[in-house]
């Protein structure tokens, strides 16, 4: 079987995490910690780094360090992982929905002025499969309307727009460490900013919000969200190698839309001209030319020992939406379309040259065989 995505270790990652193990920290307390938080955030071109236990638990710490709650609205897209707009709801807040661009599977930020009310506290765009947003026209209508962006690059690290890094982008901005992630600590994640008074709120909150001058003495509810050392030890190491794995998912979708090109029914992940596009998942549509529907083509693959994954179901069409009242009657017709058809192929930075070519040659086949 060809996984659809392992992390690929190999680095300084034993040395380290065997370092937190011979001196005994263990926890979310010592050094990898601060190293893999100030690192990142350097990496991402900001000051402030504070990790969390995951990419979703960093961006409910994000929008509650900036005050969101109850009575607030929040703009995301349509076609996103759930996550995303879970995230809001823990706040108490309401998702407010916008559809996707049908090339980038972007928020089509054309869009975004019309869904603004006096309720609108943040935006909160997703940098989708690897590929950025387009951010000015979006940082636009933040600044008309006085609203806060937080990017959710958690499938991200590394992507470029106009020559600014993913993360760098908003006013804060959460990632996943995932262990599908182009890096990983396992499970984990990250708030990234320029803002001092955002970074020293979250870091409050993450921490059961301790007050600083006496310690278990709590004026706000907090949250346990701390990342520990030893899955910064493995982040540490991982960020060491970071450019390398996205050069390898850069070089990997060349590879895979090289050969796949000219099989009919195949619609391929783009690059916007101002974009660099890390492939966290190499991702395609299948259209009705290809002459066998996503799902089937999913089984063809796993019959031939290649695992697949769908596209994500968009918001509006999750059963538990449905079930809060949540978006009814809302139609998003380019997010249920690409709901619809894409999946991604396996994707793992890890991959070779020859199991990328046994993936192609494998839909090829299939297709010939209609």
């Amino acid at each position: 079987m060809i996984p659809v995505c392992v992390p690929l270790l190999g680095g300084r990652e034993l040395e380290y995490v065997t370092d937190c193990v011979r001196t005994n920290w263990i926890s979310s307390k010592g050094r990898y910690v601060n190293e893999f938080e100030e690192g990142f955030a350097r990496y991402c071109g900001v000051s402030e780094g504070i990790s969390t236990t995951n990419g979703t638990t960093a961006l409910h710490l994000a929008l509650a360090a900036l005050g969101v709650g109850k009575g607030d609205e929040v703009i995301l897209p349509a076609f996103t992982m759930m996550s995303t707009a879970f995230a809001v709801l823990y706040c108490g807040a309401t998702p407010v929905l916008v559809d996707a661009e049908p090339d980038t599977w972007n928020l089509d930020a054309t869009a975004l002025a019309g869904k603004v009310t006096p309720r609108t506290k943040v935006i909160l765009p997703v940098h989708i499969y690897g590929h950025p947003c387009d951010m000015d026209p979006i940082l636009g209508v933040a600044r008309d309307h006085d609203l806060w962006v937080v990017e959710d690059a958690a499938e991200a690290h590394g992507a470029l727009y106009r020559g600014r890094k993913a993360g760098g982008l908003g006013d804060c901005a959460c990632f996943s460490f995932y262990a599908n992630k182009i890096i990983t600590t396992g499970e984990g994640g990250m708030i990234v900013t320029g803002d001092e008074e955002i970074a020293d709120r979250a870091r409050s909150l993450k921490d059961l919000a301790f007050q600083k001058d006496r310690r278990f003495l709590h004026t706000d509810v907090g949250y346990n969200y701390r990342m520990t050392n030893i899955q910064a030890a493995i982040g540490l190491a991982q960020l060491e190698r970071i450019d390398e794995f996205v050069e390898m998912r850069r070089a990997h979708a060349a590879l895979y839309t090289r050969l796949l090109r000219g099989i009919p029914g195949i619609r391929f992940p783009v690059e916007r001209p101002w974009a660099r596009n890390v492939y966290w998942m190499y991702s395609i549509l299948i259209t009705d030319e290809f002459g066998l529907g996503r799902d089937a083509l999913m089984g063809e693959l796993a019959n031939r020992g290649i695992e697949t994954r769908t596209f994500f179901m968009p918001v509006h069409e999750q059963p538990v939406c449905r079930d809060m009242g949540l978006f009814t009657g809302e139609r998003y017709p380019v997010a249920e379309e690409i709901g619809r058809r894409g999946l991604y192929l396996p994707s793992g930075s890890g991959l070779t040259n020859e199991e990328i070519m046994h993936v192609a040659t494998a839909v090829r086949e299939i297709q010939g065989g209609l």
